[in-house]
């Protein structure tokens, strides 16, 4: 069976909603046993369910990702049950604002999660991953590689995980380790809904096809077809792939100007 990870042991960070359930959901259908750290345990009990009706396995660890002790001693309770094969760092925080209004505390948010966070589960994982090989993803974005408008502390976060993903992926060849990142453009997901809703109320509907034009293919991407992509990532399928950032985003990075 192609792309199979029968037995395979994968971390995602973030997998109780969106692009990371999706991602958990995919891995699990495949056969890996999938370990979710959510800031809230409780945040993850859709995807955990979704994956027994399947047939899979998963398990849940209260985490938040911004602080390394707490990333430690989840990895340490994962790995009690054997090396971890998969490690996927998709947790991350938005927020909206050029240089002038994103102030100090905006930026130590985000930096704290977007990049500190990936930071701690990497060094977590990492002497596991040695142990046999293993794949690490990182989810970028769109915004790592181009200009959007009022992103500048995002897109600041999301340019390290880029670099990081190429470091990563240099250092450990010689380990066996695959390290690749993607970067989504615009994704429908409740986050979407809910910042449509917050920021235009009563112009839901008009919003929402506006900002799924800004992609030239018409629409915005599914979690799932991201979640495909991680996939194959993870598979065999994928094992000459390393150190390459894939943008799944419907032609923005590419085709906007033409």
């Amino acid at each position: 069976m192609k792309f199979s990870l029968e037995n395979k042991s994968a971390v995602v960070t973030g997998g109780g909603s969106g692009i990371g359930q999706a991602i958990c959901i995919a891995l699990a259908a495949q056969g890996a046993i999938v370990h979710i750290l959510e800031l809230q345990a409780s945040s993850a009990v859709d995807t955990i369910k979704s994956i027994e009706n399947i047939g899979g396995k998963a398990n849940v660890y209260s985490c938040n990702v911004a602080k390394g002790g707490e990333v430690k001693k989840a990895f340490e309770s994962i790995m009690v049950e054997g090396p971890i094969d998969i490690l996927i760092n998709n947790a991350g925080i938005a927020h909206i604002g050029n240089l002038e209004n994103t102030n100090e505390e905006d930026l130590d948010r985000l930096y704290e999660v977007n990049i500190k966070g990936v930071y701690n589960c990497m060094h977590a994982g990492i002497s596991s991953l040695k142990d046999k090989g293993g794949v690490i993803i990182n989810m970028a974005s769109i915004a790592s590689s181009v200009g959007i408008n009022d992103r500048f502390a995002y897109s600041m976060t999301k340019g390290a995980v880029l670099t990081m993903t190429y470091s990563v992926a240099k250092d450990y060849l010689n380990y066996g380790i695959r390290c690749n990142c993607i970067s989504p453009g615009r994704v429908h997901t409740p986050f979407v809904d809910g910042f449509i809703k917050k920021n235009y109320p009563g112009k839901e509907k008009e919003m929402f096809e506006k900002l799924s034009k800004t992609q030239p293919i018409g629409r915005m991407g599914k979690p799932e077809e991201i979640a495909n992509m991680a996939l194959y990532l993870c598979s065999d399928e994928a094992s000459f792939i390393t150190g390459t950032n894939f943008s799944i985003d419907g032609g923005f990075t590419t085709l906007n100007g033409s």
